[in-house]
This record gives structure tokens, C-alpha cells and sequence, in this order.
């Protein structure tokens, strides 16, 4: 370790022998209390990864990799002296992720696989993704679309609503609301590029409500936030450069 600069990780005995104190000037402060359980176990976390990773791959490849994860979670019983910490969080064996659940006896579809596969983000609920107007095969236009169609409230706060792109969603935002779900819009009338028939649309649907800042002078409003909540509670955000226009959400070189 010589790289001259900044740094911002925790201190591990091989770095401690390779650090040069009499050679460099080492920057360091202790662990706070309030913030060692997000450090230490953000640092857990990549180590369990190869850990986890390193075991070859085979047939059983899953089951075994399960296996150890539950192995670790056996030795923090011990160490934590919790019966209920390892009832609740042992891995079932076969190594499956939970991705919906609904109810049989009021169905809202007829065939539940093809209605999840088509209101499932693409991305995932639970990392993150860089959209950009270059995204071979997946769109912002796309994943918002399915979003929606996944939500249990929505807000957007943008600076810019635009016709062309209120028109790409309005199809989703109609079922949306119409099945008593809450939209909530913020957006201004900063430059005066926001389009008039674009607010009344939003404005019509039922339990919406949109807010629209007329003070440009002090309220120069440029953020871009899609924020999607859930009640089972996997909510999503969306924060770029995208307003709500076609070329933004589609092709347009936007982040």
C-alpha cells in the first residue's frame, strides 16, 4: 500500500504490517460505536462473499454453499447464546429466493407466473443498476413501467413534466390509481418547460395528488427522483438526470 491519497477502510492486520510510519504521514480515527455494526459488517460481508464463492463448482454446487452459510449462522448462535436468532434465520436447503405472494382466494390474475414476470423489475428489488440512454436491451421506460404496475404508493419529485412522457406511462398510471393506490407528483414551472396537459392529466387520476412550485425566483427545483414503496416493504428509488419527457426516459445520454 503507497498509493499517495485518501483513503476510507477498515485497518486489517496485513495492512497495518505495510503501512510505513516512518516513511508516510498515516491518516486514521477510532470506530465510533453508533457506526462499528455498518463498518464491520459491510467488511463481513465481502469476506463471506469469497468465502462463499470459493467453493467449486459442481451438481451440488448451491446446496454446499448453503450449507456453509448455515454453518456460520450455527457459530453466531453460540456466540450470540439466541435460539431465536438461528429458528428465523437458517437457510432452507434448497437454496430459493421468495419473490412474490398473493392471494389464492381473490386472485388478481389468472396465470400468477406470467402476471409476476410482467410487473417484475428486471433489475431486482434489492441492488443497484446504472440506466443510461445506451442500455442495450433494458430502458428506464421499461423497468418504470413495471414499477408501477408493482407499487403500493408512488412519489416523484421532478423539475420537468412533459406531454411525451407522462403519454408513456399513462396506461399504468390509470390502473394504478384507479385500483385505490396513492401517486403523489411534485414538479415546477421553472423555465415554463413543464407541459399544461400534462399536469391536468396527472391532476384527473384519483388518489393523486401533484404539487407545482410557481416560485422560480428562490425555487429553481432540479431534482429527479422516482421513489417506488411497498408494503412488504422491497422499495425502490430512482436518482439521475432523467425528467419526465420521452427522450429522457428512452434514448436520451441521461444517468
Amino acid at each position: 500500500m503507497q498509493q499517495i491519497g485518501i483513503y476510507e477502510q477498515l485497518i486489517t492486520q496485513l495492512i497495518t504490517r505495510r503501512l510505513n510510519r516512518d516513511r508516510f504521514y498515516i491518516g486514521e480515527r477510532a470506530l465510533e460505536p453508533a457506526e462499528a455494526s455498518m463498518w464491520l459488517s459491510r467488511f463481513l460481508c465481502h469476506i463471506f462473499e469469497y468465502a462463499i464463492s470459493s467453493i467449486p463448482a459442481g451438481e451440488n454446487q448451491v446446496q454446499q454453499q448453503v450449507l456453509l452459510s448455515n454453518e456460520l449462522l450455527l457459530w453466531l448462535k453460540e456466540k450470540l447464546n439466541d435460539d431465536d436468532f438461528i429458528e428465523d434465520n437458517l437457510l432452507d436447503c434448497q437454496g430459493k429466493i421468495l419473490t412474490a405472494l398473493f392471494e389464492k382466494e381473490n386472485p388478481i390474475a389468472a396465470d400468477y407466473k406470467k402476471y409476476i414476470d410482467d410487473i417484475f423489475p428486471l433489475t431486482g428489488l434489492s441492488q443497484s443498476e446504472l440506466f443510461s440512454g445506451s442500455n442495450a436491451g433494458l430502458s428506464l421506460e421499461s423497468e418504470i413501467k413495471r414499477e408501477i404496475l408493482s407499487s403500493d404508493k408512488i412519489y416523484w419529485l421532478v423539475s420537468f413534466i412533459k406531454w411525451t412522457g407522462i403519454r408513456i406511462f399513462s396506461k399504468e398510471l390509470e390502473a394504478f390509481t384507479r385500483s385505490g393506490r396513492e401517486l403523489k407528483v411534485i414538479t415546477t414551472s421553472y423555465m415554463g418547460a413543464t407541459d399544461t396537459k400534462a399536469v391536468e392529466f396527472l391532476a384527473s387520476l384519483p388518489n393523486t395528488e401533484v404539487r407545482l412550485s410557481y416560485n422560480t425566483q428562490r425555487e429553481r427545483l432540479h431534482a429527479k427522483s422516482y421513489l417506488f414503496l411497498r408494503e412488504t416493504g422491497f422499495n425502490t428509488g430512482y436518482i439521475g438526470s432523467s425528467n419526465l419527457s420521452h427522450s429522457a426516459l428512452t434514448n436520451g445520454l441521461e444517468w
